[in-house]
């Protein structure tokens, strides 16, 4: 059975494709030309979508390490009483 953080993971992960999936398909719907091409509009569209889907990760990868960091993992600084990390 998947651990509480990895469906938690695996949640976010597969809501963000989705919303990633739905985006381009509208952009493609709605900038769509004939035979199947984009408009330039359309392509602009599309590098955006990309570039923001890009950060969104970023950012639910950055939020995701925080919010499921336990304590007891020893990620966090000032645990050891020289200085140095353990690895």
């Amino acid at each position: 059975m998947p651990e509480r953080e990895q469906l938690i993971e695996v949640g976010v992960a597969l809501s963000a494709v989705l919303i990633m999936i739905s985006t381009l398909f509208w952009i493609g719907s709605t900038y769509g030309g004939e035979g199947g091409t984009l408009s330039p509009e359309g392509g602009q569209m599309f590098v955006g979508a990309i570039v923001a889907f890009i950060l969104l990760m970023t950012a639910v990868g950055v939020a995701l390490a925080y919010t499921l960091n336990d304590p007891e993992d020893g990620l966090e600084p000032g645990g050891d009483s020289d200085g140095n990390g353990t690895f």
